[in-house]
């Protein structure tokens, strides 16, 4: 049962993180106080990482997304902070196969996705990179709480 409640409140505010703990409580058959405790300990355990704010891309100038390979002739595991000093991206994962590295990246034009490229020969270790541009964004969603049965929100 708490598995459960849990897996709401975390749907809940990944609908509308602003909601009031009074409503949270009452969609889930808890009281204010009972939620706003489930919350501030599924923050504890690390399973809500952070509270933020989805915006369009697009109304922000930042209409190019691009996800881009990152070749390299070195292992790249320790390059994260080089990778997160470029601005721009917004992602970056170590990946297996021919690339050693995939970043999402968002300008607002190509040229300056150039740029972006540019600067990411000069991460140590970069030999090559190839670039995707998306012509579109089908949809996006974040990691649903809603797991198949065996995939529980972990406890700690």
């Amino acid at each position: 049962m708490a598995l459960v409640v849990d897996r709401e409140l975390v749907a809940l505010l990944q609908q509308d993180a602003t909601q009031a703990y009074a409503a949270l409580g009452k969609a889930v058959g808890l009281s204010a106080g009972a939620a706003h405790e489930r919350v501030r300990k599924l923050r504890e355990r690390g399973i809500i990482r952070r509270t933020t704010v989805e915006v369009d891309p697009a109304a922000l100038g930042q209409g190019v997304l691009a996800f881009v390979m990152v070749e390299s002739s070195a292992w790249m595991g320790e390059s994260g902070a080089a990778f997160a000093a470029i601005p721009e991206i917004q992602e970056a994962h170590i990946i297996a196969g021919s690339a050693s590295v995939l970043v999402k990246v968002r300008t607002a034009t190509t040229e300056q996705l150039q740029d972006v490229l540019r600067r990411l020969y000069a991460i140590e270790g970069v030999s090559g990179t190839q670039a995707t541009v998306s012509l579109e964004t089908f949809f996006e969603r974040p990691v649903s709480p809603r797991q198949p049965p065996g995939h529980p929100l972990r406890h700690g």
